[in-house]
């Protein structure tokens, strides 16, 4: 399987039963008293592991998995992101055929109508007939806040407000696209001939005037700009918008909410008012028909594939049918999936040893903390106090949820979309309020994920993630390390470097390094950046790597690498075994081949570097890599001390 984004954020990584037997050569030196003569076999394995441990390691790889397309790439983490894909197939097909209980009951019929596509086209529109049949009944623009219930910042069928603000060619081209996708969904959800242009106006007006009012994307990045907490009372307000009203509706009773701008909900509530009822009516009927576009007959699956399909997701033709019922349910029904998923996939021995592997290098990564040569006092009483309270979450979410929901049958695929769409927007609603945070993840468990929630402190490591080569319980101990604790070290990094320090140990929001502290920390990633400068981009002839661009990334990637190794040591030397067991798992994640196209978006925009400097980058400012291949100053793979770059020291 080929994907685009093969790196780091996917978190996905290639099943290899074998860990290469390349012995470090301090090894077989430790082990006789007077070394013998070496070898040509083993001169020329010492010489490639110190000139490209990359190429070296994975060498099999390379060679099996060519470039692909121009437009495309493969590694070893977008192979086990469709492998984790092929499971829940797998599992979908068990539960469609002899399910094992009610949930996979829930989910083979939801399987099932989907994949019965005679049944879809003869559904048609049919599954979103009962909201139509709502929204035709407004009659004034008091009704409206029936239908349309509570706006966060959005509305927008672009979602982001530039669209309907910029002017540029680009933008505009785009545009003109999108007013014709709008014109063939009001057609669908029943615009007339003689009114269609009217309504296609009164859909892009509103919207247009909706956009105006929106804050700008990227003030909306900012954590501490998208925050702003309110009393949950004072949301009686907004009269016309009922917001008060929504939340008791949902269950919800929690005392405080976050709007992120007033303003923004005060000027929607007067257009509540303003907006005449036939355009909230053309508006909330293209809502309808677009969110559910791709679950309806092919027309309105067409109509959304020749839009978002081409401009946004690059798709020069349709998924197959069973990916796109697939993603269906995922989005509907994700967490049935992956409670299910966990349970047959992440053996109870596996997810024991990862927690108690993740304590470890947490330990670690406090302890080079602690020993660093930089960090001031204070900081260091906080990043200890914060390492110390990350949350370690795996496989799943601790908390189950409740699968109480209407049976969904195997007759309509759209209006089974809805039922499960109900209920997982009821169990969202659920995790408002305090001690709520264990119930979900933003990350579903039959994704390949491993990463940092800033929000919550918390590691959070989902099912699918723990497979070989990232965590694979018959391998070597240290390959274990050297991937899996590696990941997991420079995940919790994240907690404490330049953008964690924001956060202190409590979750306020505020800065605790001194300057000093900020200045050596961008001394570092500054020679970092010099140094990736003088990679040469793999896949591209005469381009090197934007260091500016994978600089920090790259910093993470050793401070989980030092961390992994010291606690593999445990306070003891790393025996031989262990070191190549260490080096090799950490470069098995990485191999990847890319098209000259794909390398090229790479190059220019991604935070990452390249798998092969993953590898040999990071290595190569490790003494303990060079003192086990024993590499020579000079050699590619042994940097001189004065280059080397150590985040901590």
């Amino acid at each position: 399987m080929m994907t685009r984004r093969p790196l780091l954020p996917r978190f996905s990584v290639l099943a290899l039963a074998v860990l290469v037997a390349t012995t470090p050569l301090g090894a077989v030196a430790a082990k006789k008293k007077a070394a013998p003569k070496k070898s040509k076999a083993k001169v020329e394995a010492a010489s490639a592991d110190c000139a490209d441990y990359y190429g070296n390691v994975n060498k099999s790889w390379l060679a099996t998995n060519p470039a692909p397309a121009a437009n495309a790439s493969t590694s070893a983490l977008s192979q086990l992101n469709a492998r984790a894909v092929q499971q829940q197939r797998d599992l979908l097909d068990a539960a469609m055929s002899g399910p094992q209980n009610n949930v996979q009951k829930l989910l083979g019929d939801f399987w099932a109508s989907g994949l019965d596509e005679a049944a879809v086209e003869t559904d048609g529109s049919r599954p979103i007939a009962p909201l139509l049949a709502r929204i035709d009944g407004i009659r004034r623009s008091g009704d409206v806040d029936r239908h349309i219930g509570y706006f966060s910042q959005g509305g927008l069928g672009l979602g982001d407000p530039a669209f309907y603000t910029r002017l540029d060619p680009d933008v505009a081209a785009i545009m003109v696209r999108y007013r014709k996708y709008v014109e063939n969904i009001l057609t669908l959800t029943g615009s007339k001939p003689d009114k269609l242009a009217q309504d296609l106006d009164m859909v892009v007006g509103l919207e247009t005037r909706l956009a105006q009012l929106s804050r700008p994307f990227k003030t909306n990045a900012d954590p501490r700009a998208d925050f702003n907490a309110v009393q949950a009372a004072s949301l009686g307000a907004y009269r016309n918008l009922q917001l008060g009203d929504f939340l008791k509706a949902q269950g919800v009773s929690d005392d405080r909410v976050s709007m992120v701008d007033p303003n923004y909900f005060a000027q929607l509530d007067a257009l509540v008012k303003s907006v005449p009822a036939n355009q909230w009516k053309a508006y909330l009927r293209f809502q309808v028909g677009n969110a559910m576009a791709p679950y309806l007959s092919r027309s309105f699956r067409d109509a959304e594939q020749q839009f978002r399909g081409v401009v946004f997701r690059n798709e020069a033709a349709a998924a197959p049918r069973w990916q796109q019922v697939l993603d269906a349910i995922n989005t509907a029904a994700g967490p049935m999936l992956g409670h299910e998923y966990a349970a047959r996939y992440l053996p109870a021995a596996s997810k024991q040893r990862a927690e108690s592997m993740a304590q470890e290098v947490g330990q670690a990564l406090d302890a080079d903390i602690q020993a660093s040569t930089w960090m001031s006092a204070t900081a260091k009483a906080e990043a200890h106090a914060k390492i110390s309270a990350i949350k370690i979450e795996i496989g799943a979410p601790a908390r189950d949820l409740d699968y109480t929901i209407q049976p969904m049958g195997r007759g309509s695929f759209g209006s089974n979309m809805l039922v499960a769409s109900a209920w997982r927007h009821a169990q969202e609603m659920k995790r408002i309020g305090k001690g709520n945070t264990d119930r979900r993840w933003n990350v579903l468990p039959q994704s390949p994920a491993l990463g940092y929630d800033p929000a919550q402190n918390r590691v959070i490591i989902t099912a699918a993630m723990l497979q070989s080569p990232v965590f694979d319980m018959s391998q070597p101990n240290g390959a274990l390390y050297g991937s899996f604790g590696a990941l997991a070290a420079r995940a919790m990094a994240r907690a404490v470097d330049a953008n964690g320090q924001k956060v202190d140990a409590k979750g306020a929001l505020r800065g605790w390094w001194t300057p000093a502290d900020a200045n050596a920390w961008n001394d570092r990633l500054a020679r970092m950046g010099s140094q990736a400068n003088g990679w040469a981009y793999p896949d591209l002839t005469g381009k090197m790597v934007n260091g500016q661009l994978v600089r920090d990334q790259s910093l993470l990637d050793l401070a989980g690498l030092d961390a992994a190794w010291r606690a593999l040591g445990k306070g003891q030397a790393v025996s031989a075994a262990d070191a190549t067991a260490f080096f090799t798992g950490w470069a098995r994640l990485w191999p990847q081949q890319s098209g000259p196209q794909a390398a090229a978006i790479d190059q220019a925009s991604s935070p990452y570097a390249p798998g092969k400097w993953r590898v040999n980058g990071t290595l190569a400012s490790m003494p303990e890599f060079a003192q086990a291949y024993r590499c020579k100053a000079g050699q590619p793979m042994a940097l001189t001390p004065a280059a080397i770059v150590q985040p901590w020291k």
